[in-house]
């Protein structure tokens, strides 16, 4: 019987964009996704797989996390035994990026490689600021330059281009200046300088050449920025959108929503220009003892109605089902959902059959719904979470139905959520707090102190959230409707739109 070869390793040198992490091409998210080893650096703005091993090996002014040298024998080492390497780095390889001497060090080796390009730096500052670096009334040249060891750069040629993009030139932004205006550039030159270019806390400041140094020393900004000096610039005061067509630009929003059910949120409101933090609140899993849900699951076609309340209700209900092979596709009950999301997520799981969906999406909603059919007699089972609230049950019951709640999953606090609020906290005040749910806000508030929000904008997914945050004295700034991501993220730009209107 033949033996199998070893699978030859490979490295992917990928340019993970300028920041905005839906700016990587979609050849380098397929080549982070079959990666078993992802070497990130600083700028690198692209989410990473779980699937794949994590390494930071970021370099910034004055602190390197790993020599080059390093970095390459890791590369090496790795591919050489059987894995494929992800080296991804912010903006492209080959411009300012070390991809050449990485390429070369691959070639020589022997090892495979291929080389996936980004957009860099520069065209993400002219996309998002507003500045395109040619214009067919200004100018036609571009030169690229690095600026953290000006008395190495012949001036003179760089300052007849007509527009000029300094990398790493914000802590010598003085000198640059001075060497351009002696070279023949005039003071008056439309500059700026930009940071974190293509995030939502993209920040420019912008200036004639001559004064560009003066107002980031008294704006206070650090590195990392990019500086563009030329006619451009003028145009971006016509031309930006960044901020005018996204209302929540430069807003940290903080989803407290479980890591696995996040994506729709984080998706609108990276949309709306908001900077989305994850810190999850609730972790789901199997309730501690299923006796009560499996017995009812094996007299499934005694009842005539089911309801889910949640999402997590459907998935972990459909979990156990699949558990102990039960086939409710012969099952005749009619299926009741609180709302379209978990209507939705019900039909992706086989429950085809959809009853019924309330037009308000909440319990009360969903209470007033069943007034239209007859529930006298009727068996229901309701499945649900552990704190579930009775609204419909009791309403159900009050009607004659004999309803049998069974707790299906259940709510915990992720045991590292102390350590990750308070890293969150601690980095940048977020602008805003998003609850999905009554136990994201009682989980919250378990792990920070209260004090901690003064000043942070809170949002709720509904009446029921809302309800529970102004028992614990929170203030509710947006509440959704529908009760959906969609609602969430619509009533925070909502809000941030009125605000930008004042």
């Amino acid at each position: 019987m033949p033996t199998l070869e070893p699978r030859p390793g490979r490295v992917f040198l990928v340019g993970a964009g300028p920041g905005d992490p839906d700016l990587i091409t979609l050849k380098g998210r397929r080549a982070l996704l079959s990666a078993d080893l992802i070497l990130f650096d600083h700028l690198a703005g692209a989410e990473l797989p779980a699937t794949a091993e994590h390494i930071y090996v970021g370099k910034k002014r004055a602190d390197h996390s790993m020599p080059q040298s390093a970095i390459i024998a890791l590369m090496i080492a790795r591919a050489r035994a059987g894995q494929t390497v992800v080296r991804l780095k912010g903006g492209d390889p080959f411009l300012f990026g070390r991809g050449g001497e990485e390429a070369e060090a691959l070639a020589a080796a022997g090892v495979r490689f291929e080389v996936i390009p980004g957009v860099t730096a520069p065209l993400g500052i002219a996309a998002y600021t507003g500045v395109p670096l040619t214009h067919r009334d200004l100018t036609s040249t571009v030169t690229f330059v690095t600026g953290h060891e000006p008395a190495r750069i012949d001036w003179s040629a760089v300052a007849a281009a007509g527009t000029i993009v300094v990398y790493m030139g914000l802590t010598t932004l003085a000198d640059v200046a001075q060497r351009l205006m002696a070279a023949g550039r005039d003071a008056s030159t439309p500059a700026m300088a930009v940071r974190w270019a293509t995030r939502p806390d993209q920040q420019v400041i912008a200036a004639p050449l001559g004064e560009l140094a003066a107002r980031v020393a008294e704006a206070g900004m650090k590195p990392p920025a990019t500086i563009v000096i030329g006619a451009v610039v003028s145009l971006r005061e016509q031309l930006h959108w960044l901020t005018r067509e996204r209302p929540l630009a430069g807003q940290r929003v903080v989803i407290t929503r479980a890591a696995d059910q996040a994506d729709s949120l984080t998706a609108l409101l990276r949309e709306a220009g908001a900077e989305p933090v994850l810190l999850p609140m609730i972790s789901i899993g199997e309730p501690d003892d299923t006796t009560a849900l499996d017995e009812a699951l094996l007299r499934l076609s005694r009842y005539d109605w089911l309801i889910f309340t949640s999402v997590n209700g459907v998935k972990w209900f459909t979990r156990r089902v699949t558990a102990l092979g039960v086939d409710i596709r012969r099952w005749p009950a009619r299926v009741a959902a609180i709302g379209p999301e978990t209507a939705r997520y019900a039909s992706f799981n086989g429950l085809v059959r959809l009853d019924l969906v309330p037009e308000r999406f909440d319990a009360e909603g969903l209470a007033e719904a069943f007034e239209n059919f007859e529930m006298q007699g009727r068996r229901v089972l309701l499945a649900r979470g552990a704190e579930g609230r009775d609204v419909v049950p009791e309403t159900l019951r009050a009607r004659g139905a004999q309803v049998d709640v069974v707790e299906v999953y259940r709510n915990r606090i992720p045991e590292d959520a102390p350590a990750q609020a308070a890293q969150v906290f601690a980095a940048h005040k977020p602008h805003w707090i998003a609850f999905t749910s009554s136990s994201t806000v009682k989980n919250l508030l378990t792990v920070i102190d209260r004090a901690q929000l003064d000043g942070v904008r809170l949002a709720s997914i509904g009446p029921a959230t809302s309800e529970t945050m102004r028992k614990h004295g929170l203030t509710v700034d947006a509440e959704a409707d529908p009760h959906t991501a969609e609602g969430l993220a619509a009533a925070m730009v909502s809000v941030g739109s009125r605000r930008k209107a004042d």
